[in-house]
């Protein structure tokens, strides 16, 4: 079993900068054979994958954020973050990390195939 604990988030005023974190645990995680990825869902809306940060380190991330945020980790720490800048009211939601064991090769954004999940940490940006 895989364990995602997300930390960073709260509350911001537009433009400003938040750094998510994402700690994995469990004995049959090894960052290599994992594609993660970050995700967020605002109320009455779909869940919307915004970066993925794959096994053997791509990278991709939704139209929405780039430019603008980044994903990164450390595997010494098994750690994997999201940098946020320029932050606007649309960003407001609840952030989740994931974790897909199966297609960990390449980074995707498809939210239906990770296996594992965080309890998800609010981000809300006023203006």
């Amino acid at each position: 079993q895989v364990r995602l604990v997300e930390s960073g988030g709260g509350s911001v005023q537009a433009g400003g900068s938040l750094r998510l974190s994402c700690v994995v645990s469990g004995y049959t995680y090894s960052s290599r054979y994992y594609c993660m990825g970050w995700f967020r869902q605002a109320p009455g809306k779909e869940r919307e994958g915004i970066a993925s940060f794959s096994g053997d380190g791509g990278t991709t991330y939704a139209d929405s954020v780039k430019g603008r945020f980044t994903i990164s980790k450390d595997n010494a720490k098994n750690t994997l973050y999201l940098q946020m800048n320029s932050l606007e009211s649309e960003d407001t939601a609840m952030y989740y990390c994931a974790a897909d064991s199966k297609t960990w090769f390449r980074a995707h954004l498809r939210p239906h195939d990770y296996d594992y999940w965080g309890q998800g940490t609010q981000v809300t940006v006023s203006t």
